[in-house]
């Protein structure tokens, strides 16, 4: 069991492989952090690394009045309380019915158990072989009669300690919680850098590096999604800190609503992070004898740079967080109509896409928007989910038998979250929206959200689509949400729970997603709102896979694959190859060079087959044949991002299998240039004494054919060390990709990390 309690010192410890966790029950009940980070000798403790020290103007507690050595507002802390003398960034903030605010949190008492501790209505990580522990470390507060529980899970083997909280009110009168953090990380020493992930949408994720400055830095979204502005996953990492070396943490909010990420560096030096639920639209009534659980945070260390914590992120989130049947199956190949056809189809056109995807090795067809009601643009019908008898006057299940007899499963585009103004639903239902009293609503994509807070909508929600699913052979669904939410006024709620509609919100989707999802385990669920709005952790505890962003175009994905990557692993991220020139950007690419960006854990095509030349077509078979092969690498690589020369020319990472026996290089040559420098660069991941040789390389879009590379045998060494050099690609956007594999190397099969 990766916790231990020493009472002699009063020191909780929590281990993982390759790291450390301690606290300790201090003077007068305080949880005090102690250390995190590299894994020492087992039985060292790290209190002696926080001396006492009268800082000026720092409060002592009243218990200890004569010990001004002991101040909260200058000693790490696990939960950070407010209006108790520590001024820094507050776990939690409330006010009672009499008005009462602050609290002042003493421990009460712990648990070490086996196994991994469930939260309610909300996704949690779950453990997978039986080797999990919990910690439970409970606080109380006098005055306001409230229970804090911090829940801690180690999850030895992946490296990652996941944290929560669980407040009860024990007291007589109703509590009202404005914030409640899941994660209040403490780091003493050091000078730090903030990582983030910030965007827009149709450019998701974009790495952010910034020194970590005296003063508060906040991240969120108050958008009702984790939204395409900020991700809920931020890294603190040592200056000066690269891909392979330096220290850092992570920390993952498992959340799909409005989350907030504050970074604290005090006057001091010691730098706080706290991770948690948006406050801005956030006000929960915690009645006597109820209780409220935050949702969880996943935390890591590395010592070994960003690429280390990139792992360990990856290898927990396909173990431990996914319950799909899909989670480590190869995905099929589909291709979707939406490009190709947008709103302007019928069941013949459909059906030719169809055969001409099928004749190109595609797995599986996708129907997206358009197929319900009188949908044929997009402002009205969302909420009708009957489909359209002009469109198929046959029925929607002749069409998918249709397919299916073109050796194609069928998959089908919905947007169960929303409404538009012009539907049966929405003139039947007007108060299921969301909408505040007396005042017009706000608008997006004009349509408007439903309340799901209500239970009768939420009902209303799981009939219609599990009818969908059981009436149609239907094996996938792209489950899209495409805008923000406003007006934050549920009809249903007196007006002490308004301050609840945005996580009821979530609470209730999460319930929908767990009751259809288990009720259809056959059917690849994947994740989409507007592109990229909603990727996060909360929504691949049921889909394995998330559309990544509505831009397709291969260029501009580099960054937004890459940015995703430093936390979620690459069989999470849908890519497909679209038509070009592109239709966001207008940049026209070579289609290998599409391939090779989108080939990741999620492949497929977005594009009319029809248009594209004989030439192209051959390329698209040759590219499914591809995948297929590198199925199991795509799926359980581990991922390196290869950084580029200076000025970077290019974008370069490698997936290396678990056993790493094999390795795929893949380059995109992003800016080329005459007369240009040698293409140089050094793979990571390999075995150092082992022999690797080039199974095939292949070069797409290069204006001068197929450059020829011939390479020796060579160790894992040299190929990490010394590297190797690539010949001159000219073109408009060129590719390359290489198989490395040992000698003597078994053919690529899955392998269990």
């Amino acid at each position: 069991m990766g916790i231990s309690f020493y009472p002699e010192k009063h020191i909780l410890s929590l281990e993982t492989a390759n790291s450390c966790y301690q606290m300790k029950i201090g003077p007068l009940g305080y949880l005090l952090h102690l250390y995190y980070g590299p894994r020492c000798s087992s039985g060292e403790f790290y209190d002696y690394l926080h001396l006492p020290q009268d800082r000026g103007f720092t409060p002592n507690p009243y218990d200890l009045a004569e010990g001004r050595g002991f101040s909260l507002d200058a000693l790490p802390q696990e939960f950070s309380c407010s209006a108790c003398g520590d001024s820094r960034l507050p776990s939690i903030l409330l006010h009672t019915e009499s008005g009462i605010c602050g609290v002042d949190l003493r421990y009460r008492r712990h648990e070490i158990r086996e196994g991994k501790y469930s939260l309610n209505g909300l996704p949690s990580a779950f453990d997978a072989d039986g080797s999990t522990s919990t910690l439970s470390v409970t606080l109380a507060d006098e005055a306001t009669g409230i229970e804090i529980e911090l829940l801690y899970a180690v999850f030895e083997a992946t490296d990652i300690i996941t944290r929560s909280v669980r407040i009860r009110n024990t007291g007589s009168q109703a509590v009202f919680l404005d914030k409640l953090s899941s994660a209040c990380l403490d780091l003493p020493f050091g000078s730090w850098e903030l990582l983030h992930f910030q965007g827009r949408h149709a450019m998701e994720r974009l790495p952010e590096r910034a020194p970590v400055l005296t003063g508060i830095q906040t991240l969120s979204s108050e958008r009702g999604i984790s939204s395409h502005q900020q991700n809920p996953f931020v890294i603190l990492c040592e200056q000066g800190a690269t891909e392979d070396a330096g220290f850092c943490y992570g920390a993952m909010l498992c959340y799909s609503g409005n989350h907030q990420e504050e970074i604290e560096r005090s006057p001091n030096g010691s730098v706080r992070l706290l991770s948690g639920i948006g406050e801005r639209y956030f006000c929960w009534k915690l009645d006597p004898g109820s209780m409220f659980d935050t949702p969880e945070v996943f935390l890591s260390f590395s010592a070994a740079g960003l690429t280390g914590l990139s792992h360990h992120f990856h290898r927990f989130l396909r173990r431990n967080l996914c319950r799909s049947r899909w989670n480590n199956r190869p995905r099929p190949v589909l291709l979707n109509s939406w490009e190709a056809s947008y709103f302007d189809f019928d069941e013949e056109t459909l059906l030719r896409l169809a055969r001409e995807a099928s004749e190109l090795g595609v797995e599986l067809f996708v129907l997206d928007d358009g197929w319900f009601g009188t949908r044929t643009d997009d402002r009205r019908a969302l909420g009708d989910w009957v489909p359209n008898p002009e469109r198929f006057p046959n029925g929607l299940g002749h069409l998918i038998d249709e397919v299916n007899r073109l050796g194609l499963q069928f998959g089908l585009w919905i947007e169960p979250e929303m409404v538009s103004e012009d539907s049966a639903l929405y003139r039947t239902h007007p108060d299921w929206a969301l909408q505040v009293p007396g005042r017009k609503p706000v608008l997006g994509r004009d349509q408007l959200v439903l309340d799901l807070s209500r239970q009768e909508v939420a009902d209303w929600m799981y009939e219609t689509f599990s009818s969908l699913l059981r009436e149609n052979n239907i094996r996938y669904i792209k489950w899209d949400m495409n805008r923000v939410l406003a007006d934050l006024y549920s009809a249903q709620l007196p007006a002490d729970r308004q301050g609840e509609v945005a996580h009821r919100y979530v609470l209730n989707l999460y319930k929908i997603v767990d009751r259809i999802t288990s009720e259809f385990p056959e059917v690849l669920f994947e994740g989409c709102s507007g592109g990229g709005g909603r990727f996060d952790a909360g929504m691949l505890a049921w889909f394995p896979q998330i559309w990544c962003s509505d831009n397709t175009d291969p260029i501009a994905r580099l960054r937004i694959q890459e940015g995703t990557s430093f936390g979620y692993s690459l069989s999470s991220i849908a890519a497909h190859v679209s038509a070009s020139p592109n239709h966001q950007t207008g940049r026209s690419t070579p289609i290998g060079t599409r391939a090779v960006t989108a080939m990741t854990g999620a492949f497929g095509y977005e594009l009319n087959p029809a248009l594209l030349s004989e030439e192209e077509k051959s390329a698209v078979r040759s590219q499914i044949a591809r995948f297929r092969e590198l199925s199991p690498l795509l799926q359980d690589g581990l991922y390196y991002r290869l950084p580029g020369d200076s000025p970077c020319r290019y974008t370069a990472w490698s997936l290396v299998s678990p056993d790493r026996g094999s390795a795929l290089l893949s380059l995109i040559l992003t800016q080329p240039e005459a007369n240009p420098l040698p293409l140089h660069l050094r793979l990571k991941g390999l075995q150092p004494d082992a022999g690797y040789r080039v199974a095939w390389a292949e070069f797409s879009g290069c204006r001068n054919g197929q450059p020829g590379l011939t390479l020796p045998v060579l160790s894992g060494a040299s190929l990490m060390q010394a590297g190797i050099t690539l010949p001159p690609m000219y073109g408009d956007f060129p590719a390359v990709q290489i198989l490395f594999v040992r000698q003597e190397n078994q053919p690529l099969r899955r392998q269990e990390k």
